[in-house]
This record gives C-alpha cells, sequence and structure tokens, in this order.
C-alpha cells in the first residue's frame, strides 16, 4: 500500500488571512455555532450540531436553520474570491427529517463564475453522508466590472 502526503490545495484557492478571518466571523454563524470546516475560494464546508432550541413545532429542527447553515456555506465560497458577492437566489429542497443533536455538514462548490454571476451547489447531509436539502444559487458579484 502506497502512503499519501496530505492534500495540498493549489496556491490559486489560497484565501488571504484577513478576508479568512472576516468570513470566519460572521456574527450569525457564530450565535447558529457554526464550524468552518474549510475555506477556498469557491468552496466553503460548515458543519452545525443541532440543539434542541433549533426545532419546530413538530419536534424536528427548523428549516431555517438548516437553510442558515447551507447559506452560510454559500456566503463564505462565493465571497472567498475577495470581491463581494451577494445572494441572488437560492432554492432549497428538504430531503430528510433529522433529530435534534444531530451534526450536519454543508459544502457549497462553485459550478460556474461569470463576469457577475456566479452558480453554487450546497449540500446538506448528515456526518455520515445521508442527504438532508440541497441548495442551488446564484450570486452576483459587485465589484465585477
Amino acid at each position: 500500500m502506497i502512503a499519501l502526503g496530505p492534500v495540498s490545495t493549489p496556491d490559486h484557492a489560497q484565501i488571504p488571512a484577513e478576508l479568512r478571518r472576516r468570513i470566519e466571523d460572521d456574527p450569525w454563524a457564530r450565535a447558529l455555532g457554526i464550524r468552518f470546516l474549510d475555506l477556498r475560494r469557491g468552496y466553503c464546508r460548515v458543519s452545525l450540531r443541532l440543539e434542541p432550541h433549533m426545532v419546530n413545532f413538530q419536534g424536528y429542527p427548523h428549516g431555517g436553520v438548516i437553510f442558515s447553515l447551507a447559506d452560510v456555506a454559500f456566503g463564505a465560497a462565493c465571497n472567498a474570491h475577495g470581491g463581494a458577492a451577494v445572494a441572488l437566489s437560492a432554492t432549497i429542497s428538504f430531503l430528510a427529517a433529522v433529530r435534534p443533536e444531530t451534526t450536519l455538514v454543508a459544502e457549497g462548490r462553485e459550478r460556474k463564475q461569470g463576469r457577475r454571476a456566479g452558480f453554487y451547489d450546497i449540500t446538506v447531509a448528515t456526518e455520515d453522508g445521508s442527504p438532508v436539502a440541497s441548495v442551488h444559487c446564484v450570486a452576483h458579484r459587485l465589484d465585477a466590472g
């Protein structure tokens, strides 16, 4: 068996430390307890442990909490390029209900970045990979000229 070294991130994917700090210091993400696991240009992976106070009247985690996790991954991925970007649209499909105290992982990936519009797919899953939600997002780059 061949031992592989650590996966290296290409230099073009690295983001400046100050930008990383600003993204990871997002007040809403902190309030929810979201943890940043990986952040690169056009990519973000975050996690959240669903707490008992995050449930709806049926006892399942509120869809808004799941959407917020996906939105944090989206916002971080599209702003990790360095220029300001805002959401134009986000469409979520809830695929499965989960119990409180489950840890969810959202992964945001850039599919295409045009001059002004960026297209992103966000997946939300449990730690073991069971799908919970899928989100398709479009970002508008404010600094494109």
